[in-house]
């Protein structure tokens, strides 16, 4: 698989910073004054520093307030549980708590939400079967 790039805003980009590589493990890549690249699990993942915003719009998932953006990435399942644990350590409080979708059905999945400190909604999700990432 090939690595993606995402660039997304911050209104606080040290806060932004120490959650990425503090509380999910990211590592740091290029930064300067007004943007930082992060490794996320692989990918290129960069926060920009904007003025203050509006609250970001949702939708109705599964009971639950599904931020409109957000991003995040699949993870193997032991690592999906490593990454709930290790935020439940450092007391990230989630959006969505993790739980499983489609239970014993085609696409079954876990999912979890956390915003970062500017309030970037990042999802993390786990499948039982990585090819059932498309299923229908």
């Amino acid at each position: 698989m090939q690595p993606f790039h995402l660039a997304f805003p911050t209104t606080d980009l040290a806060a932004t910073r120490a959650f990425l590589v503090d509380a999910i493990g990211a590592k740091v890549g290029r930064e300067a004054a007004r943007w930082v690249d992060f490794d996320l699990f692989g990918h290129q993942v960069t926060a920009h520093l904007v003025d203050h915003g509006e609250a970001a719009p949702t939708n109705p998932v599964d009971g639950h307030a599904v931020p409109a953006f957000h991003f995040g990435v699949v993870l193997e399942w032991s690592a999906w549980e490593s990454l709930a644990e290790r935020l439940r350590q450092r007391d990230v409080r989630f959006v969505i708590e993790p739980y499983v979708r489609f239970a014993g059905k085609p696409g079954e999945q876990g999912t979890f939400f956390v915003r970062d400190p500017a309030g970037t909604a990042l999802e993390f999700k786990t499948f039982r079967d990585m090819n059932q990432l498309f299923a229908t």
